[in-house]
């Protein structure tokens, strides 16, 4: 297989991820890689092994048909403009638009599990119009959608094992927190794959937990008992902003917990493994690696 495989956001957390794997996992040649983000300049090191590098923008319509050019499987990592509702829908359509004119075999796309009309997610939108643009398009696609990473935990835990407590508005509501490399190295397998159906993935962990489950776990392996808080949604907001989280940012937050209590995110499914291979990390895994850094 030649196919010229391409992902955006390649400087970006999870596109690094998958640029690795296809290098070192699935030893795809880097003559066959391209590498697209707005920062080229913190691609060197993947320029050096023989990586294609390009500049693109979402926001400019020709960069984006200049990136795509000759490209045969597309990877589009969902942007993080979330600052302006309806930006990052727009950036999608554009992209999903310039690799039509392009003439890509196959387009790939991370999304977000169960984005459909209904979702409390605020930014359940983006995802959902872009995957209705890209089955509209008429392009093969395969659409990877990602389930909340372990990492994520990073922006409540040390504050709530610092203090004790762990403020939430999840309820009882269950999440199969998965390792942002696990998915990396999914999503990488199906890049480089010869599929040519469309198909949609949720990628999950193993084992889906409640609030109250996770802090024991986590007082498990680091000693430190936490308090589980159930809070409103809106007591949890003012709590948020009062703690310092700006004031547009913090619905957004409360958001993933309106989801996570309304079941919408509890499932757990086998696509890691099916597609890389490769069993998944599970949570007090992760929590072990990471203990020093959630306590410091």
């Amino acid at each position: 297989m030649t196919d010229t495989l391409l992902v955006t956001g390649a400087s970006g957390q999870l596109g690094r991820g998958v640029i690795n794997h296809l290098l070192e996992t699935l030893k795809v040649s880097p003559q066959r890689i391209i590498a697209a983000t707005r920062n080229p300049e913190n691609l060197a090191d993947l320029a050096a092994r023989g990586v294609t590098i390009r500049t693109v923008d979402f926001d400019d319509t020709a960069s984006l048909a200049s990136a795509f050019t000759g490209a045969d499987r597309i990877l589009i990592i969902s942007t993080n403009e979330l600052a302006l509702p309806g930006k990052r829908l727009k950036q999608h359509e554009a992209a999903v638009a310039a690799a039509k004119s392009a003439g890509v075999s196959h387009l790939l796309y991370t999304s977000m599990p169960n984005p459909e009309p209904g979702s409390p997610v605020l930014f359940a939108p983006d995802h959902h119009g872009t995957e209705q643009a890209i089955k509209a398009s008429g392009i093969p696609y395969t659409i990877f959608r990602n389930g909340w990473y372990q990492e994520n935990l990073f922006m409540a835990l040390p504050h709530a094992i610092a203090s004790g407590q762990w403020y939430t508005s999840a309820g009882d509501g269950r999440i199969a927190h998965g390792a942002r490399d696990d998915m990396a190295a999914a999503i990488a397998a199906g890049l480089a794959s010869s599929a040519t159906e469309s198909t949609t993935y949720t990628l999950t962990g193993p084992n889906a937990h409640t609030m109250a489950e996770i802090a024991a776990l986590v007082t498990e392996v680091t000693g430190k008992p936490i308090e589980v808080v159930q809070l409103s949604d809106e007591a949890l907001t003012e709590g948020l902003k009062a703690a310092g989280v700006p004031e547009a940012f913090a619905p957004v937050i409360v958001s993933f917990d309106t989801n996570t209590r309304s079941g919408r995110i509890s499932m757990v499914t086998d696509a890691v493994e099916t597609l890389s291979g490769r069993k998944p990390q599970p949570l007090k895994q992760f929590l072990e690696a990471n203990k020093a850094a959630l306590v410091s």
